[in-house]
């Protein structure tokens, strides 16, 4: 049989065949001499999380929106550091309307294409 110990104090006392109930720091004797809160209700709700729950659809809905609304929070936080990362890749907002430009960079083709015929 395996052994899983919480500490290398707990694992040393075992070897030394040492009764945890009667060590005043272990969980066994703070329940044997009734100092341990027992019946708690903390307990009781970590003891009902490993049964089943029974479906219920609203409870299913209710959990897929909230799985939702995360995920689309940290999306948006996604997307606001990868806006701030590359913001160099964006166009300026003064950069005008798309005809705009096209006529800037017809008007610069045409520049380019001048200065080579004089040259």
């Amino acid at each position: 049989k395996i052994f899983r110990f919480c500490k290398s104090k707990c694992h040393r006392n075992f070897k030394k065949k040492r009764n945890p109930r009667k060590m005043r720091w272990t969980k066994a004797f703070r329940k044997a001499a009734g100092k341990e809160l027992t019946v708690d209700n903390s307990f009781e709700f970590e003891k009902r999380r490993n049964e089943p729950v029974k479906y219920q659809r609203e409870l299913w809905n209710k959990t897929g929106e909230s799985l939702l609304k995360k995920s689309k929070e940290l999306q948006k936080a996604e997307d606001i550091k990868e806006v701030k990362q590359n913001i160099h890749l964006l166009r300026a907002p003064h950069a005008g309307t798309p005809k705009q430009l096209e006529d800037k960079m017809v008007q610069k083709l045409q520049e380019d294409v001048a200065m080579e015929e004089d040259s």
